[in-house]
């Protein structure tokens, strides 16, 4: 396990969760160059001159030398980024109602808290017109997109204390949890605590989830759910 020395200035990843790019393009099924391009910002070019796009918020981790350092509340974020585009609303919209929900929520990270999930589809629907977005004005007129997109990606989060607390990342089943208080925040089983990874990776090597079963004095529900969860992952 990693060891993290306490600073007075730099945030502890205890209790917030700690993730790579990698390690978030893994758990959410995407590219982790969408995920550098969003949180660490990006420029193009129109041909006459470069724009520089800022990144869709400020990770809580500071960054990395060379990399993005993520919390779990950047993990849940980036789930919604990732399902709003699925729905076919632009990046530009999705920005600018970030904006939107961060001043309506006073949150950084807007779309992870209890406001959002149910004032959500107003502030969407609101930010489409500031965006200018034409070919998504007639969402309008059929606001059931947003509100299933938002409906749909909470039903697998548990709230506390207005914000995401955790996410039941196996069909929303509650044998596995991704909890910032728990592992960093890496997939465990919840009755347990043991890495879902791990779980997996022993059961290769021992060829038989029985035997991993007794080894960690877990169930052998819990060593198939893990075994489960990991192959769709990698079946992403």
């Amino acid at each position: 396990m990693l060891d993290f020395v306490a600073d007075p200035v730099r945030p502890s990843p205890l209790g917030v969760g700690f993730y790579t790019a990698p390690e978030v393009a893994r758990l959410l099924r995407i590219p982790a160059k969408n995920i550098n391009r969003w949180l660490g910002g990006y420029q193009f070019s129109t041909g006459e001159r470069d724009v520089e796009m800022a990144p869709l918020w400020e990770p809580h981790l500071p960054r990395g030398e060379k990399h993005l350092e993520l919390s779990f509340r950047d993990l849940i974020e980036l789930r919604f980024v990732q399902a709003f585009l699925k729905a076919g609303v632009s990046l530009r919209t999705v920005r600018h109602c970030i904006q939107l929900a961060r001043a309506a929520t006073d949150d950084d990270r807007p779309f992870s808290t209890r406001r959002f999930k149910t004032d959500g589809k107003t502030i969407f629907l609101e930010s489409l017109t500031g965006a200018n977005d034409g070919a998504l004005l007639d969402l309008r007129r059929h606001q059931f997109v947003i509100k299933q997109v938002i409906e749909r990606t909470f039903k697998d989060l548990d709230i506390e204390d207005d914000a995401v607390a955790r996410w039941r990342p196996f069909n929303g089943k509650s044998s596995i949890v991704v909890d910032p208080k728990r592992s960093f925040g890496q997939p465990v089983t919840s009755r347990y605590g043991v890495p879902t990874i791990a779980l997996a990776d022993a059961v290769k090597a021992e060829k038989s989830e029985q035997r991993v079963a007794y080894l960690y004095n877990v169930s052998p529900g819990a060593v198939r759910d893990a075994m489960a969860f990991e192959r769709s992952l990698l079946a992403a």
